[in-house]
């Protein structure tokens, strides 16, 4: 169901945060890092279509997609980072 997908998208962002930060080197870091944002966008479309199909409170999946959309920025920016 898209409940039980959006669940395993967010969790899904932190534990590969978590996870890229035991790797040696910057670049598997970034590996995860990539991950994670790749997670973020999987749950900001999950929560458009939710949103779409009226399913759950819109005001909260506004705020929720506010604050993915900071999430992505900030991954990308710490994945520049790790590159340069």
């Amino acid at each position: 169901s898209l409940a039980q997908q959006v669940t395993r998208a967010a969790v899904s962002i932190p534990s590969n945060i978590a996870e890229g930060s035991s790797r040696r080197s910057e670049k598997d870091y970034n590996r995860f890092i990539e991950i994670s944002l790749g997670s973020s966008f999987e749950l900001e479309t999950q929560l458009l279509i939710a949103k779409a199909v009226n399913f759950g409170d819109a005001v909260l999946i506004d705020n929720t997609l506010g604050k993915i959309d900071e999430e992505q920025k900030m991954l990308i920016a710490f994945a520049n980072k790790l590159t340069s």
